[in-house]
């Protein structure tokens, strides 16, 4: 089964200093940090903050192109977590026929600001998530109870 998340903000790990986009169910409390690297997670902080560049960057060009062949994107999706690495699927329709195209999550985040598109991520993954937290040697608890209790101030100007 499917949660519909939002992205909730970009932040930085204190600890190794690696972005991370928080993803947040708005029906719950349960959060979902994903760890990105600098140039994805600087595609979505210029999304976040409706940046304009002066040529189209890569995931302009994505929803460019998909515009260009009349393809429209319906949803992308966090489906699995395997040895610590994120998997997502853009799910889209052209001529009336779905596609799935398998994606790193934060290309897909990217491209689901841009063009508007719901979020959702596997219970799978939640529930895999939370165990890889619970199993990690860090203060993953502590670093939970921290990323739960984030507020807007908190994720200063990158929040949604």
């Amino acid at each position: 089964m499917e949660v519909e998340m939002k992205i909730r903000g970009l932040l930085m790990d204190p600890v190794t200093n690696t972005p991370i986009v928080i993803l947040r169910d708005s029906g719950s409390e349960t959060v979902l940090p994903i760890w990105v690297g600098v140039y994805e997670a600087n595609a979505i902080a210029l999304e976040i903050e409706k940046v304009s560049t002066p040529r189209p960057m890569t995931h302009d060009l994505i929803k460019n192109v998909l515009a260009g062949l009349d393809a429209r994107v319906h949803k992308v999706v966090v489906t699995e977590l395997k040895e610590d690495t994120f998997y997502a699927v853009i799910w889209m329709e052209r001529d009336g026929k779905i596609i799935s195209v398998d994606s790193r999550p934060s290309d897909a985040l990217a491209l689901a600001l841009r063009v508007d598109c719901p979020i959702f991520v596997e219970e799978e993954v939640l529930k895999t998530s939370k165990k890889a937290s619970a199993a990690s040697e860090t203060t993953s608890e502590e670093l939970r109870k921290w990323l739960e209790g984030l507020n807007d101030e908190d994720l200063g100007r990158y929040k949604m």
